[in-house]
């Protein structure tokens, strides 16, 4: 992945990776803030900004923002996610400069109009009512909040109805001028284009940004907890966490080919134990989270109420055995090609190879080569598998139940099985 990169007075940071083989560039904004970055009583208002820069700016209307980028064919977005917000597009080449001044006029000059705001709070309180109802993702927020208690890393992105009611335009313009600033922010493009003309219309549009962020971020401090809801659906959502790593741990490549052999696909440990042998699941799977400051290693299953009382054994069980025996070269070997894979996979997408580009700039100061993350997941071993297992597992549980929950193990009896696992994981330590 050849890049180029240019760093303006104001401090902000600009990266491009020239195809010229492509009809097509993908470009956008990415700034280091999102919900991890609020505080309570503004809690949502970061996706509450990322909606409202779309309604309306010192030189268009919400309609002409959409028209100038569909009338040629381009597609814009944007997302918010507890420590990142993004705004992006994807253009034919010889439209690169109008999308570049459409995102940057997002970031300078919105204007948050007051009709706008009306209408756009009430699509949010939608979006949050639709989460609502939509389990597995209710499940993820209940989830992130036993872990994260009383902090902003474990409140919801979308924060609650009644705070959207309330922001005004002067919030979020306070919130911006704190939050969105040329260190924390990263503009990068992709595609057919050059490198030195880009950085010229990057620098007429947002040389003068502001240079500082005004924030600090809080701690993320892991503390683990246990939270059930019943409702009259189908299935029964369960989901199992530990404290995690950072992004910035040394384990993160251990904890990341553990959890993709232990849960990440169809020949995973827990898939094939749990629904292909047993026939208790339609979906279960591990995944690790990473953040700035710390991490969550999670296993979910969708399943029926009445299997509850038989998967969380066995899932303890599965935990006990990769805690007490090396895995198998075998699983070692497939998990690397499958992390291996799916990243050269991603790169192949303009659009992803941008988000690599931003997230890696904005969190180490550098773009990671690919030959030194294959390298570093190469050189995972068995060895370093179990230790990331015996790291993971003697954490206090984070365990959210949510649906047809009539009959479940309680916390007290999970803990007390991870209390003995603690146990068994320092004899393990102890003839190391």
């Amino acid at each position: 992945m050849q890049t180029k990169q240019t760093i303006l007075s104001n401090g902000l940071r600009i990266v491009t990776s020239e195809r010229p083989q492509n009809e097509t560039v993908s470009l956008g904004i990415w700034v280091n803030t999102g919900s991890a970055y609020e505080t309570e009583d503004i809690n949502g208002i970061s996706h509450f900004v990322e909606h409202m820069v779309f309604k309306g700016t010192e030189k268009r209307t919400s309609l002409q923002i959409s028209e100038e980028i569909e009338n040629v064919g381009g597609q814009n977005n944007a997302y918010t996610s507890r420590e990142f917000t993004a705004f992006y597009a994807k253009m034919l080449k010889n439209d690169l400069e109008l999308a570049l001044d459409v995102i940057a006029d997002f970031i300078a000059n919105p204007t948050f109009p007051a009709d706008e705001m009306v209408k756009e709070k009430e699509v949010v309180v939608q979006e949050i009512k639709q989460g609502n109802d939509t389990p597995d993702d209710v499940i993820f927020d209940y989830f992130q909040e036993k872990a994260f208690p009383n902090q902003p890393l474990g409140r919801s992105i979308l924060g609650p109805a009644e705070k959207v009611r309330a922001f005004t335009a002067d919030d979020l313009r306070r919130y911006m001028q704190h939050n969105y600033a040329a260190e924390n922010m990263m503009v990068v493009a992709v595609g057919n284009l050059n490198h030195d003309l880009f950085v010229k219309m990057v620098e007429a549009r947002l040389a003068d940004f502001r240079a500082k962020k005004l924030f600090t971020p809080a701690p993320q401090v892991y503390k683990g907890g246990f939270y059930t809801e019943k409702r009259d659906i189908e299935q029964a959502h369960v989901l199992i966490g530990f404290k995690g790593v950072e992004y910035f741990n040394p384990m993160y490549y251990p904890v990341s080919v553990f959890s993709t052999l232990f849960g990440g696909g169809m020949s995973s440990r827990l898939f094939q134990e749990i629904r292909e042998k047993r026939g208790l699941v339609y979906t279960v799977y591990s995944f690790t989270n990473s953040h700035t400051a710390n991490g969550l290693f999670g296993i979910y299953a969708g399943l029926s109420g009445s299997e509850i009382n038989q998967i969380v054994p066995v899932m303890a069980d599965e935990i006990k055995k990769v805690v007490q025996d090396k895995v198998t070269e075998a699983e070692i070997n497939r998990a690397k090609v499958q992390l291996k894979a799916s990243m050269l996979m991603a790169l192949e997408s303009s659009s992803a190879t941008a988000e690599v580009i931003a997230r890696q700039m904005l969190l180490y100061n550098r773009i990671i080569p690919i030959a030194e993350i294959v390298e570093r997941i190469e050189a995972v071993s068995a060895e370093d598998i179990q230790k990331a297992a015996q790291m993971l597992f003697t954490s206090k549980p984070t365990y959210t139940l949510l649906g047809d929950i009539t009959d479940y193990p309680d916390y007290e009896r999970l803990q007390k099985y991870l209390q003995f696992l603690g146990f068994v994981i320092q004899l393990v330590l102890n003839f190391i």
